[in-house]
């Protein structure tokens, strides 16, 4: 019986948190390969080795990525083209939270990474999702706290946190998602927006479980549900794990 060619997917933010347990249950499945997209070679690689020590039955690889960087995003596209010929699924997982710096710096750094790399690298990979024969699709991991709606809501928790860099940013990439819905949704490709919630991660000092995180196993299964297609009478909603967020 000849081999099922596996679903290539790329998690950008691959090396801890969602992106990290994401990437592991795609590997359980067996049936996908999954680049793991990292800024840090050293860490990217310490997270490949932890997911091959478990036997999973799918498989992975180490794609350098920085969406700060557009050599950086330039060569992971050349090196997907060259080793796969296509892509099938994009998830735009790497973000930060609150980056060093005066506002201004901040500002333009969470800007950068969370709606501008996404961005980029999309529309860089474009021709390479447009050759995917299982059915390309694009998941952007937004956040409620994005929620332009929420935050104007006077009963919402989200209306007195501020944030200002990661709110803003992630706002942005709503918009970028947007954009990304309509252009490559006449293009066959399917766009989702998800936010994962409140979990366990690197992504903030509060991201802990004492602080009511969810382990990134139970942020990560609704989240699969877009990937495997059980939420595609959803896309161009802005999902959640248990339903949709206001815009």
């Amino acid at each position: 019986m000849a081999s099922v060619a596996k679903t290539i997917v790329l998690v950008t933010g691959a090396n801890s948190g969602i992106g990290f347990e994401l990437a592991a249950q795609l590997l359980a499945k067996g049936t996908y390969h999954v680049l793991l997209g990292s800024r840090s070679t050293e860490k990217g690689s310490a997270a490949l080795q932890e997911l091959q020590s478990r036997s999973l039955p799918g498989t992975a690889e180490l794609l350098p990525l920085d969406l700060t960087d557009d050599a950086t995003i330039n060569s992971a596209a050349s090196t997907v083209e060259q080793n796969h010929g296509k892509l099938d699924i994009l998830v735009n997982n790497a973000a930060v939270a609150l980056p060093a710096g005066t506002d201004r710096e901040q500002l333009r750094t969470a800007f950068d990474t969370n709606a501008t790399g996404p961005y980029i690298l999309t529309k860089t990979l474009l021709p390479l999702l447009q050759k995917s024969t299982a059915g390309a699709r694009i998941v952007n991991i937004s956040s409620g706290v994005g929620s332009i709606a929420r935050k104007m809501d006077p009963t919402s928790p989200m209306h007195k946190m501020s944030g200002v860099q990661y709110r803003a940013s992630k706002s942005a990439l709503n918009m970028v998602h947007a954009c990304q819905f309509v252009e490559y949704g006449d293009l066959g490709i399917k766009v989702f927006l998800f936010d994962p919630g409140f979990t366990v991660s690197n992504l903030g000092p509060h991201n802990k479980a004492e602080h009511g995180a969810r382990s990134a196993r139970e942020s990560v299964l609704p989240l699969m549900d877009v990937l495997e297609g059980k939420r595609d009478a959803e896309v161009g909603l802005f999902l959640h794990n248990t339903g949709v967020w206001p815009w």
